[in-house]
Order: structure tokens, then C-alpha cells, then sequence
């Protein structure tokens, strides 16, 4: 006989496996497509499967989303396991994620469309339109007073990541406590802006909160707030319904739980934050904030692959798109940051190895375990999404990558 706890948990698991259905209009999905058809091997992306299978029964990750699309027609789409262990409600394609830094490049996007608009030049120095950029200064060499910067910290600067800030993680941020969901935009700004750079502006790529600091500049660019101008010009048109700063109560059930090793094997619950997805934080930002399904990133990345438009609604310039998905780093730049990836103004890693079959694919990650690929020769998006801290227990990513790369014929 079943308890009525049982029947509950399989009540919400039977609403959430026909939730894309009545959650995602018709409008709003790419077409489907066979595997075969497009060039991909069906037996090969089984096996994908069945390693996000094992993965969860190993107790590795709690489940997965995954998607893969080929000539804009979507081929592969399998879920996994559960988004909470407790409820054993299933993953489904329409099931949340926290999407951390693949964030990034949505606000890039955002930035280049006002770039696009005459709002800014991409040399222009950040303290133009943030003053409080011209008081930065550099760590100082032991036994020396801290410096003033050789040359301004430009907008370019903050998309490269080379604009001598640092990470929200690292030591000299923690410590000085530059980043809180807590805090304002306008205590970060004054925060971020005391604490030194860590070098001169231009001379290095330091992955660093600098897509906050472009949030902000968003706003006074554009005079609306970052998430509304996110909302107008990019999701509405987009169709990313599912892509938001807050998880509401509509939106709950479909909401994964992040979860981490446990000691002795297994996962326990984790809180990858001090304010929750579930509430409104005081920052929003640009580097990390956002909510998102598979289905909706597929459409943002397809946007992208298709040169800036989607379903007739262009979001950017072709040549727009393909100046922000290859390498803009400087050469010596480049070489200091050493092996085969460049670095974009869509604020993704470039492959620019040439005797690579990937040449010219870019993509990037996630914190709790979310990634994607664009593949612009092969005209294919490769996306997983698991919620897990660390981000890729046992290789999980590359593991599925490359079982999807093998199943190209043709």
C-alpha cells in the first residue's frame, strides 16, 4: 500500500514529466530532428545516456539535462535521475538550474547590443561612466606604496577579463569581502574599486567579477535596470521564458536542489549562497545571477550560432557575433595564458588550435555543474546541466563531450 507521502512524491513526479509540454509553447521549441538524419550516430548518443546513467546511480551527481542539436534541429534531449533526492521529483527538460558564470555571456551580449546602439566604445575607460574607476590602484610590490595604473582599465578591459580585478573566490576578495548577494551594486562598486588590481590593466587574463562591473554599466548605458533590460531585449524576444534572477513559487517545483560529496560517499544538500535562488538578492549581477532550463540556453546558443537572430528576431549583427566568438586576446596575452583556448568578447573560450576537428568552437561553464559548446563547422550545441559542487565530479563533461564528438559520421 502506498503512503500518502509516497503518492504525494509520485503525484509531483507525474506533473513535472509532462511539464515541457504545457511549460514550453510550440513557439518557443526548435524543431526536432533525427539523429541519423542530421549526421549524428543514435547508438553512440545512447551511450551518452548511459553514462549520465551510471553517473547517478554511482551517486556521482543527483541528475542531468542534456541536449544536443545539429542544423538547427534538435536530435538529442534525455533527462536523468532526480532534481532532489528527498522528493525524488525526476529531471525533466524543463527543469532549473543555477547557471552561474554561463551567465557571462548573456550579459555580454547585453553589452555588445548597446555597443551596437553607439552607447560606448569598447577602448573607452570604465571611470567614464563609473567614476569610481579612477581611484583603482595596484598591489604594491613588497616594501613599496601602491600605485596608480600605467593606462585607464577600458570596457574591452572588463569583457577580456584582463582588467586586473579578481574573482569573487579569490583570497584578497574574500578577505577585504568585496562580493555578497547581500550587498547593493553600489556597495560592490565601492568595494571592488578599494581593493587593488592585481595587475596592470591589459597585461593578463584574470577570470574576475569584471561581468558584474559590465552588469552595472548596463544600466547607466541604458537607463533601465540590468535584469529589465535582460527581460526586454533579450528573453521576450528570445523566447526564454525560464530565464530569471529569482525562482518564484510558480516556479519552484521545477527548481533542482545543488548537492556535494558527502563524507563517506554519496551526495548531501548543499547552499551554493548566502541569499537563495528562491529569494530576491540585493545584487544582481552579471557574472553569476541567473536561472536557466536547457531549453531556453538552447535558443540563446542558437542565437548565437545563427549569427545574432532567431526566429526572425535579430538580437545582433553577424559580424557583431563573429567578432565576439573568436579570440580577442593580444598576443602576448594569449601566450601567457598558455594552451589552445583563446578568449571572446561573448565571454567564451575560442578552440583556435587549427589541427583541431573543434577549431573554432566556443562555449563555457558553469560553478554547479551547468556547460555548453558551440560548434559552428559542424553547425551543432552541445549542453549539459547537472547541480553539483565541484562543478565536474569524475570528468563528467569531458566524458560526455567526447561520446558525443565520436557520434559524428558525416
Amino acid at each position: 500500500m502506498i503512503c500518502t507521502r509516497q503518492l504525494a512524491q509520485r503525484m509531483v513526479a507525474y506533473a513535472l514529466v509532462f511539464a515541457p509540454v504545457t511549460l514550453m509553447s510550440a513557439e518557443q521549441a526548435l524543431p526536432r530532428g533525427e539523429a541519423g538524419a542530421e549526421g549524428l550516430d543514435p547508438a553512440r548518443l545512447r551511450e551518452a545516456t548511459a553514462l549520465l546513467e551510471q553517473f547517478v546511480a554511482d551517486r556521482k551527481i543527483a541528475g542531468a539535462v542534456a541536449a544536443v542539436t545539429r542544423n538547427g534541429r534538435v536530435v538529442y534531449l534525455e533527462s536523468v535521475g532526480v532534481q532532489d533526492l528527498e522528493s525524488r521529483a525526476p529531471m525533466t527538460p524543463a527543469s532549473l538550474f543555477r547557471i552561474y558564470s554561463m551567465t557571462k555571456p548573456v550579459t555580454a551580449v547585453a553589452v555588445m547590443q548597446l555597443f551596437e546602439a553607439g552607447k560606448f566604445k569598447l577602448d573607452d575607460p570604465v571611470a567614464k561612466y563609473l567614476p569610481a574607476f579612477d581611484r583603482v590602484m595596484i598591489t604594491a610590490a613588497q616594501g613599496e606604496a601602491p600605485r596608480r595604473p600605467s593606462r585607464a582599465m577600458t570596457v574591452q578591459d572588463l569583457i577580456l577579463h584582463t582588467s586586473g580585478l579578481s574573482h569573487r573566490t579569490s583570497d584578497l576578495y574574500r578577505t577585504a569581502g568585496v562580493r555578497s548577494r547581500l550587498f547593493s551594486m553600489d556597495t560592490f562598486i565601492d568595494n571592488i574599486t578599494r581593493a587593488p588590481l592585481m595587475e596592470e590593466p591589459g597585461t593578463r587574463f584574470r577570470y574576475s567579477e569584471a561581468t558584474t562591473v559590465l552588469g552595472r554599466l548596463v544600466e547607466v548605458w541604458s537607463g533601465q535596470s540590468f535584469e529589465s533590460f535582460l527581460a526586454t531585449n533579450l528573453f521576450a524576444p528570445l523566447k526564454m521564458n525560464d530565464t530569471v534572477f529569482v525562482v518564484g513559487p510558480e516556479r519552484r517545483a521545477r527548481f533542482t536542489t545543488a548537492y556535494a560529496p558527502a563524507p563517506g560517499g554519496g551526495l548531501r544538500r548543499t547552499e551554493t549562497e548566502e541569499v537563495p535562488f528562491t529569494e530576491r538578492p540585493k545584487l544582481i549581477e552579471g557574472a553569476v545571477g541567473l536561472v536557466s532550463t536547457v531549453l531556453d540556453y538552447l535558443r540563446f546558443c542558437h542565437m548565437l550560432l545563427n549569427g545574432g537572430e532567431l526566429d526572425g528576431n535579430r538580437i545582433l549583427q553577424r559580424s557583431t557575433v563573429e567578432r565576439m566568438t573568436t579570440n580577442g586576446l593580444s598576443e602576448g596575452v594569449l601566450a601567457a595564458r598558455g594552451g589552445p583556448m583563446g578568449w571572446g568578447l561573448a565571454n567564451v573560450n575560442v578552440m583556435m588550435d587549427k589541427a583541431s576537428p573543434l577549431y573554432g568552437e566556443y562555449g563555457w561553464d558553469g560553478t554547479a555543474g551547468t556547460i555548453f559548446w558551440n560548434d559552428p563547422a559542424r553547425q551543432m550545441v552541445t549542453i549539459l546541466m547537472t547541480q553539483s559542487v565541484p562543478a565536474n565530479p569524475d570528468g563528467i563533461r569531458q566524458k560526455f563531450k567526447a561520446i558525443v564528438q565520436s557520434s559524428v559520421i558525416r
